[in-house]
């Protein structure tokens, strides 16, 4: 809000001329001191902002200084129109905010940066959601959002995968991962992570709190991921994969499971391959590796290779002879895999 607000003062002071603090904090309901502040940090990055005494006093730019952004490289020009997110920004209540900006940052560059502005938004196109699924459009997300950048509490009812808790928490971020809205927020100062579809009631609070100065977003975001992903994936099994299992080996499994996987030094001499890769629970090792069907076989451990015998023989059952409405192996009562969306929720 505040950097906004800065650009918003160097425009209309290079629109106006001269403007006094009064005026400006008229036009920004904030209190002149807030302006005062506001004009030292422009000078301090730089900006010639001079302040004039009288009746006729105020404040305005050095003479001839334009902020023009004739600064910027080309490649950096054309960058900035890649973080251009039109679907998420719409989401968050902000869809045309973001295209005024736009039009804004065209105008303002030279005619050689615009035209390869324009380029990248026309060649380049960032589509969160993951293959056949549709992003989610969260009931509360704006109102999330009005929380996160007020700092303000909010109290929530959330459906958890076992319960449902409420919670008062201390909105810090937003994070859209795969189609996904997700909300960092602080329990009693400790950062948790919950899925913003998943809050059932909503209610926005008159409190507001101070956000930790050492919080970085993106820092936490990744350590809680990777954190989380690791402790998915506790155990190693070994397999055999046919040659067309290996070429589908990516597209089978999880990001977190293929970079991570060691496989053998060469084929053998019928073309399969050994790898030794990350694996979860039982369970959802078997849903897994049923996608490759005959052509992976588990080595190790043993009762992995004991489960997935157990249901390629009721499988075999199944469709070896007439419907018998045998209920599939995979129902036993084995761990439940944990799940990404909610990281570290409580």
């Amino acid at each position: 809000m505040r950097a906004s607000r800065l650009l918003s003062i160097l425009l209309t002071l290079q629109a106006k001329g001269r403007v006094t603090a009064r005026t400006l904090a008229d036009e920004f309901e904030v209190s002149e001191r807030t302006i005062y502040r506001d004009i030292d940090s422009l000078s301090e990055a730089g900006i010639p902002v001079y302040s004039e005494r009288g009746s006729d006093g105020g404040y305005r730019l050095l003479d001839g200084y334009r902020t023009r952004l004739n600064g910027l490289s080309a490649e950096e020009a054309d960058a900035l129109f890649l973080t251009g997110l039109p679907g998420p920004a719409a989401d968050l209540g902000l869809g045309a905010v973001m295209a005024g900006a736009k039009n804004k940052l065209l105008t303002a560059l030279p005619e050689g940066l615009r035209r390869g502005a324009e380029q990248m938004q026309n060649r380049f196109l960032l589509d969160t959601p993951a293959w056949f699924a549709q992003a989610e459009q969260p009931e509360h997300l704006q109102e999330v959002a009005k929380a996160v950048w007020e700092q303000r509490f909010i109290d929530i009812r959330y459906r958890a995968w076992k319960a449902e808790k409420r919670r008062r928490v201390a909105p810090l971020g937003i994070v859209l991962k795969s189609g996904s809205w997700y909300l960092v927020g602080a329990v009693e100062g400790n950062p948790r992570t919950y899925r913003i579809s998943r809050i059932l009631e909503f209610s926005l609070t008159d409190a507001r709190f101070e956000r930790p100065a050492d919080f970085d977003l993106a820092a936490y975001w990744h350590e809680s991921t990777r954190r989380l992903e690791a402790e998915l994936h506790p155990n190693r099994a070994t397999l055999r994969l046919s040659p067309w299992g290996r070429k589908m080996f990516e597209a089978f499994l999880p990001p977190y499971v293929c970079a991570h996987a060691e496989f053998g030094d060469k084929p053998d001499e019928t073309g399969w391959t050994t790898v030794s890769l990350p694996v979860g629970s039982i369970r959802q090792t078997c849903v897994d590796l049923l996608r490759f069907g005959a052509e992976a076989e588990v080595l190790s451990p043993p009762d992995l290779r004991a489960a997935m015998a157990e249901i390629a023989g009721g499988l075999g059952e199944i469709y070896g002879g007439e419907t018998s409405g045998r209920e599939g192996s995979l129902s036993r009562d084995v761990d439940a895999p944990a799940s990404p969306p909610d990281l570290k929720s409580d």
